[in-house]
């Protein structure tokens, strides 16, 4: 039987979960476990800047691979730091684990120095927590809170470690669980077999299907299940935010994003269709517009691992508890049973409209002569990257024309804050694809207004050589608050304007990286070419775009799923 201290136990942990990298911050409460990482080879550490940027880089990290990502911080502040990357992993179920000091066992609850209870803070936005009590009890809890993070519908989980428990002068046997199991938590994977029979059946009746699929898909790896089955049904599929990348963003039965943002031709056969399967996807608000008009001709068929996210916005007829891959598999079982040499002649009429509506190129805009569009400049990195980058956005108006106008064709490409819609996310989300991937291309698209609030990682890119591209869309405004100001607030710029901006090109020459302004259109695809030569630097494009352009279609808000916007000037 081995013997260690609990800050050993930890580590050890870590390698018997399959951790390779833990992005963090060192303070009094974790040295000892700083001092055992000190110690091994296995587990890599990322020194970040700023703790809540450590855990979009876990974040990050996870989106990507679909593994857990990892942080480890100090008590109180060090904790607290991390609440908003915590939140942002738990609304759009991404798995991770904190661990947190914690002051030592006999002080807590004394408002010691650095003491916060953490668990209590982050009780709101986690799947679970521990708050391990005797050092022989770290194994299992960090045992269970990966089995926790990356099972059923996955999401954060904390482990709180006191100081005394990690004492390095006191050893302790170690045994680590050969098998985790918990009574109380038991994720049903499978479908019940009358429902699925049920969601064929229906899937088979329709005229009018459609394939509505959600971040749930990409998170069980289901993207080849989801191809197979539109391409059985030759049915269209759209993907939610989260979404993208589950069907190729280029295969002809893509029909675009939907939602508010949509395209028009995925929102009008949302709205017109007679069935809908929706696969990992939670129905959100950003997606529906008024549930009292949303979809009224559709029978609703909702696939989702989460119990508690059926029905919970919109009433589904049949709902169906699993997991989308392991549905996929019974739903195709029986789909392939059938004869469908007919499917395609059925949904002929059904085709015929939505090509009426995707003829009407919602995503076109008026090109300027001089001025850059956002729009362009999304589409010059699709082109230099080849469609094979891994995209990271920040949140704002950047994100939405990153999400539009660069088609994804793999699954866990596109990198983005959904739920709850983190400024400050892109950067060291990218950061932790790019220690994922290091061969890979690692993008951010962000913005003036977001990129400030995580640049404190510039200095760890530089030191961990990291050559990430970042392709800031500069408007010199919050560009999506100006808009909704411009729409809602008739163009009344309540402190959305940002009139000292730094000059980032010489910023990112200040944390030894190369920067690179453009002013001017026809300066956009050479400095681009430019930026993609640097195969090991990372590249800071500060790119001035129109300061005027909104973000088109967009949903009116209180109206149907096809009630939208096309333009300043048209609606639906």
């Amino acid at each position: 039987m081995k013997m260690m201290s609990g800050a050993a136990m930890v580590v050890e942990a870590l390698k018997d979960v399959g951790v390779t990298h833990v992005f963090g911050y060192p303070g009094g409460a974790v040295l000892d476990i700083y001092d055992a990482l000190f110690a091994q080879d296995d587990v890599k550490h990322v020194l970040v800047r700023h703790e809540q940027a450590a855990a979009h880089m876990a974040d990050g990290y996870a989106r990507s691979t679909g593994k857990t990502g990892t942080v480890l911080v100090t008590s109180g502040p060090g904790a607290t730091n991390t609440i908003t990357g915590i939140a942002t992993a738990y609304m759009d179920s991404i798995p991770m684990v904190i661990l947190s000091g914690q002051v030592p066992s006999k002080h807590i609850g004394e408002d010691a120095f650095q003491e916060t209870d953490m668990v209590g803070c982050s009780r709101p936005i986690v799947k679970h927590s521990f708050l391990v009590k005797r050092a022989v009890d770290i194994p299992e809890a960090i045992a269970k809170a990966y089995y926790i993070a990356n099972t059923g519908r996955p999401g954060p989980v904390v482990v709180d470690l006191p100081k005394d428990i990690v004492n390095v002068a006191e050893e302790h046997p170690y045994v680590f669980p050969t098998d985790v199991t918990m009574r109380s938590y038991n994720p049903t994977e499978k479908g019940h077999p009358k429902q699925v029979k049920k969601a064929v059946e229906s899937l088979l009746k329709a005229e009018r299907p459609v394939l509505y699929v959600g971040g749930g898909a990409v998170a069980c790896d289901a993207s080849a299940k989801v191809i197979e089955l539109a391409e059985k049904l030759n049915a269209p599929v759209t993907c939610t935010l989260m979404g993208l990348g589950a069907m190729p963003g280029t295969h002809n039965q893509f029909i675009g994003m939907l939602g508010m943002h949509g395209t028009l031709e995925a929102n009008k056969t949302m709205h017109n269709a007679d069935c809908i399967i929706a696969l990992g996807a939670r129905f959100d608000d950003r997606v529906t517009n008024n549930v009292d008009k949303f979809c009224p001709h559709a029978d609703i068929i909702h696939v989702d691992i989460d119990p508690a996210s059926i029905s919970k916005t919109v009433n589904a007829h049949i709902p169906v508890v699993g997991s989308v891959d392991k549905v996929l598999d019974q739903i195709l079982s029986q789909v392939n049973k059938k004869d469908l040499s007919g499917q395609s002649e059925k949904l002929a009429d059904w085709w015929q409209q939505i090509e009426t509506w995707r003829a009407r190129q919602c995503l076109n805009y008026a090109q300027g002569e001089e001025v850059i569009k956002p729009q362009r400049v999304i589409e010059a990195l699709y082109k230099h990257t080849d469609g094979k980058a891994y995209v990271s956005s920040d949140v704002g108006q950047h994100q939405m024309f990153a999400a539009l106008y660069y088609p994804y064709d793999k699954p866990r490409q596109w990198i983005n804050s959904g739920g709850l819609g983190t400024m400050g996310f892109g950067l060291p989300a990218a950061m932790g694809v790019q220690f994922a991937h290091p061969g890979s291309t690692s993008v951010v698209v962000t913005g003036d207004g977001s990129i400030q609030m995580n640049i404190q990682e510039l200095s760890t890119c530089l030191q961990y050589n990291l050559p990430i591209k970042i392709i800031s869309l500069n408007n010199r405004a919050l560009g999506m608050v100006r808009q909704w100001q411009d729409m809602i607030y008739k163009g009344r710029h309540s402190h959305s304007y940002m009139d000292s901006m730094p000059d980032f090109v010489k910023l990112a020459e200040a944390y030894g990286h190369v920067g690179i302004k453009v002013d001017k259109l026809d300066e956009l695809d050479a400095a681009m070419e430019k930026c993609f030569s640097y195969t090991d630097r990372l590249v800071f494009m500060d790119i001035a775009v129109d300061q005027n352009e909104h973000v088109y279609p967009m949903q009116i808000k209180f109206g149907a799923m096809d009630d939208m916007r096309l333009s300043k000037t048209e609606r639906t």
